[in-house]
C-alpha cells in the first residue's frame, strides 16, 4: 500500500514539474529595447589654435577664466602627449593631417608650397586656377579650391554617412585653414580677404554668397577693432610669462600700446597680426552657427573653424613675448563666448568640440641666446647658392639645384639625367657638402633612407611626409633650434618637440572627463572623430581612434 502511496506522489510531483516547464516555455519572452537610432551629438566644431604649443595650456593657466581654456581641461579630456608624425611641420600640412587622419605622403599636402616636378612650377597648397572669387572683386586671394588634397576628411565622411545631410562649413583668416578642414564635399568654406576685409569663397562651393555673408561685410568689422589700438588686456607689469615688452629679436613696432588707427578704411590685412583677428573669426563662426541653423536636427552638423591670428603674432613677436600671452588671454575671453554662445543654441551635452594646432613653434634665437642656449637661423636662398656653387666647381654642373624648400634639396632633373655624372653621385656629394654647414645636423638621400643613420623618429617623420611626386630629392635636419628664417620673431617646421608637440582636447557630447599621457599622434584625431559618430574613417587614414576619451 505504502509502495503505491508513494508511486501515486511521484507522479503527481512529476506531473507538476512537467505542468510548470510547459508552463515557462509558453509565457514569451520580452523583447530587448534597442536604440531608436544610432546615437550621435548635434555638432561637432573642430577649433585649430594656430602655432598654438602644447605649453601655452598650462603656461598661462592661472591667468585664464574658467569658461575657456579652463573649461576644456577640466570638463573635457586632454590627450597630453600628442604629436605631429611626420616633418615639416607647417600649416597646410597640419590642417589636412588633423581632417584625414593622414600624412603628406598620402594626402599629398607635403608642405604650403611646394615644387612640382611634373609641371615644373611651384604650387600653392589650395590654389586652383579653374575657380574665381565668390563674395568680393576678383582676385588670386579667390582661386582655390581643395583639389590638390588627395584624399577625403572626417567632414567628407560625414557628408557621406549623412547622404549629404549634415551640413559642413569651414571658417578662417587663411584659405587653407579653412578649405583644406572643410574637405572635398563642403556646403561652404570661407577666408578672408585682406585687400577689401571681406570674407570669400570661391565657385568652386557656390555662385554668390549667401546673405549673411554679404550683410556681414557691409560692416567692415577690422575698422572697430582698429579704432581701439591693441592695448595689454592687464596692467602691463602683470605680464610675468613673457620678456620685457621691447626687444630687437621681436622685430618692428613691438611696443605697447600698439596704435591701429591708421589702418582704418586702408588696410583691412593688418588685423590678421592682432588678436582681433581671431575674435571675427569666432564672430562669423557664431553667426554661421545661427543663419545655417547648424545642430538644430539630429543629422549631425560640422563646423571647422580655425584661429590663425595666434600664427601671424607667434611669427612677428615670438612665443616668449607679451603679445603672444596677450592673445592668449584674450582668445581664452573668445572661447568662453563662443562655448556660451553653443551652450545656448545648442545646448550643453548636444556638441562634441574638440581643440588642437597645426603646429607649434621655436624659440627665437635671439631670446635662446641671450639666454646662453644653442639656437641660430638658416637661408634656403643661402642653401641653394652655396651648394650649386660646390657642385658647379666639382662637377661642372651648373645651377643643377632648383631650390632649398621645406627641409628639402630640389635638383633640376633635366640637368642631372642628362649629365655626364650620375646622380647618385652628385646626391652623395651633396648630402656629405649639407652636413658640413652652420647648423646642419644630418641630410639624407629621401630614396636611401632605410639605409641612413638617423634616429628612428626623424626617419619616420621623413618618411612619412614624403610625398613619391611632389617632395624632393635630400632631405635636411637642422640642429635643435635652429630654423630656416630671419633674425626677428620666429617659425616651425622641424620635427623636434616645440614645434610637434601639440594640445589635443575633447569636450562635450560622448566625452568623459580625464587625460592620459600616453603617447598618441595627430593622425588619431579623425578617426577618434569616426569611431565617436560612427562613421566610415578618411579613405587615407593610418591614425588609430583614442578610445580613452569615451564614455563607454
Amino acid at each position: 500500500m505504502k509502495k503505491i502511496s508513494f508511486l501515486i506522489f511521484s507522479i503527481s510531483i512529476f506531473s507538476v514539474s512537467l505542468s510548470s516547464a510547459q508552463t515557462k516555455k509558453t509565457i514569451p519572452a520580452q523583447p530587448k529595447a534597442f536604440p531608436a537610432e544610432v546615437a550621435r551629438p548635434k555638432l561637432v566644431v573642430g577649433l585649430v589654435v594656430d602655432q598654438m604649443r602644447w605649453d601655452y595650456l598650462y603656461r598661462y593657466y592661472n591667468r585664464y577664466t574658467n569658461g575657456g581654456f579652463k573649461r576644456l581641461i577640466n570638463e573635457g579630456f586632454s590627450v597630453e602627449n600628442t604629436f605631429i608624425p611626420y616633418t615639416p611641420t607647417y600649416t597646410a600640412c597640419g590642417h589636412t593631417c588633423i581632417y584625414t587622419g593622414s600624412v603628406p605622403a598620402v594626402h599629398g599636402i607635403i608642405g604650403n608650397d611646394w615644387y612640382d616636378p611634373e609641371t615644373k612650377k611651384n604650387v600653392y597648397c589650395t590654389e586652383d586656377s579653374s575657380v574665381s572669387t565668390v563674395g568680393s572683386t576678383p582676385s588670386s586671394e579667390g582661386n582655390m579650391s581643395p583639389k590638390n588634397m588627395l584624399t577625403t576628411t572626417i567632414t567628407d565622411e560625414l557628408r557621406l554617412a549623412t547622404n549629404f545631410r549634415g551640413k559642413v562649413i569651414g571658417i578662417s583668416l587663411k584659405d587653407r585653414g579653412s578649405i583644406l578642414p572643410a574637405g572635398h564635399a563642403a556646403n561652404a568654406a570661407y577666408w578672408y580677404q585682406g585687400s577689401t576685409g571681406n570674407w570669400i569663397t570661391s565657385t568652386y562651393y557656390m555662385k554668390e554668397v549667401p546673405g549673411w555673408i554679404a550683410d556681414y561685410n557691409k560692416l567692415k568689422l577690422a575698422n572697430k577693432f582698429y579704432a581701439k589700438n591693441w592695448e595689454t588686456l592687464y596692467p602691463i607689469n602683470t605680464y610675468v610669462n613673457s620678456t620685457a615688452d621691447e626687444k630687437a629679436y621681436e622685430g618692428k613696432q613691438s611696443t605697447f600700446p600698439h596704435q591701429l588707427t591708421q589702418n582704418i578704411d586702408k588696410n583691412f590685412d593688418a588685423i590678421r597680426s592682432t588678436p582681433y583677428g581671431n575674435t571675427i573669426t569666432l564672430d562669423l563662426a557664431k553667426l554661421a552657427i545661427l543663419s545655417e541653423d547648424l545642430g538644430q536636427d539630429n543629422i549631425t552638423d560640422f563646423l571647422a573653424v580655425s584661429c590663425s591670428s595666434t600664427d601671424y603674432i607667434g611669427h612677428a613677436y615670438g612665443p616668449n613675448s607679451i603679445e603672444a600671452e596677450d592673445t592668449y588671454l584674450r582668445l581664452d575671453k573668445d572661447f568662453e563666448e563662443f562655448f556660451n554662445y553653443l551652450d545656448k543654441k545648442v545646448g550643453k551635452g548636444n556638441y562634441t568640440v574638440f581643440l588642437t594646432a597645426d603646429h607649434g613653434a621655436a624659440h627665437v634665437p635671439g631670446f635662446m641666446q641671450e639666454n646662453k642656449m644653442p639656437s641660430g637661423v638658416v637661408s634656403d636662398r643661402d642653401i641653394a647658392n652655396k651648394l650649386n656653387a660646390y657642385l658647379n666647381d666639382k662637377f661642372k654642373v651648373n645651377n643643377v639645384v632648383l631650390r632649398s624648400m621645406n627641409n628639402q634639396i630640389i635638383f633640376d632633373h633635366d640637368k642631372t639625367d642628362k649629365g655626364d655624372v650620375s646622380f647618385d653621385v652628385i646626391k652623395s656629394a651633396a648630402v656629405e657638402f649639407l652636413k658640413r654647414l652652420d647648423g646642419f645636423q644630418n641630410a639624407v638621400d629621401i630614396a636611401k633612407i632605410s639605409q641612413a643613420t638617423l634616429q628612428e623618429i626623424q626617419k619616420k617623420m621623413i618618411t612619412n611626409g614624403y610625398n613619391a611626386r611632389r617632395s624632393g630629392d635630400i632631405y635636411y635636419v637642422l640642429q635643435p633650434n635652429w630654423f630656416n628664417g630671419g633674425s626677428t620673431g620666429t617659425t616651425h617646421g622641424n620635427w623636434n618637440p616645440y614645434d610637434s608637440h601639440i594640445p589635443l582636447v575633447f569636450m562635450g557630447w560622448g566625452v568623459k572627463p580625464g587625460a592620459t599621457n600616453r603617447m598618441h599622434y595627430m593622425t588619431d584625431i579623425a578617426p577618434t572623430l569616426a569611431a565617436l559618430l560612427h562613421i566610415q574613417t578618411p579613405n587615407g587614414t593610418v591614425g588609430e581612434p583614442i578610445t580613452e576619451i569615451t564614455n563607454k
